[in-house]
């Protein structure tokens, strides 16, 4: 039995040296845990410092982007806008000319009565239909000169109207939806 009890004694003191060996282990676990965990408690920290700047700089970036996002879709929306208000501007301003050949013929109207009212009444629509596609008419008879609106031709004595008033208009002026297409060519009194 002594060869039995020293083989029991040697394995219970292989086991006892296996279990202090784990105890170790363990202990020396819980302390690489313990100072992880501390190691973690410092780094979400500075982690939070740096990502409360870097959200910053990305919620700026975010700011600035929808900004100018905003802005792109206000400068498309008034670029659509002009083009639906001024696509027609090229075909009045082309028609331009034919008004100005039907008031002339109308204000020589010869010829057969009922031929001269039928061109008024062309006239009036055709009028009408350009007026309703935003063609006005500048004012400038009798009016101050303003550079924005006429263009001064020819300067007279007058003693009917002051100096820098609109005389006579020689060719008529139209505005489409608010914007000249064609000044007034007129004369100015000295």
């Amino acid at each position: 039995m002594n060869k039995e009890q020293a083989a029991t004694e040697e394995k219970n003191v292989i086991d006892d040296l296996e279990t202090q060996e784990n105890q170790d282990q363990d202990a020396q676990g819980a302390d690489e845990v313990q100072s992880n965990e501390a190691e973690c408690e410092e780094i979400p920290e500075e982690k939070s410092e740096k990502s409360a700047a870097e959200d910053e700089e990305v919620n700026g970036k975010y700011m600035r982007l929808m900004a100018d996002f905003q802005n792109y879709k206000r400068r498309t929306e008034k670029e659509k806008s002009d083009i639906y208000a001024y696509a027609n501007e090229k075909i009045v301003s082309e028609l331009l000319d034919v008004i100005d050949n039907f008031e002339r013929a109308l204000a020589h109207g010869e010829g057969d009565e009922g031929f001269v009212q039928g061109m008024n009444n062309i006239f009036k629509i055709f009028k009408g239909v350009l007026e309703k596609s935003g063609l006005e008419e500048i004012e400038a008879q009798g009016i101050e000169f303003d550079p924005n609106f006429h263009n001064a031709v020819m300067t007279e004595e007058s003693s009917e109207h002051e100096s820098g008033c609109v005389t006579e208009v020689l060719q008529k002026g139209y505005k489409l939806n608010g914007k000249v297409i064609r000044p007034s060519m007129v004369k100015v009194a000295n």
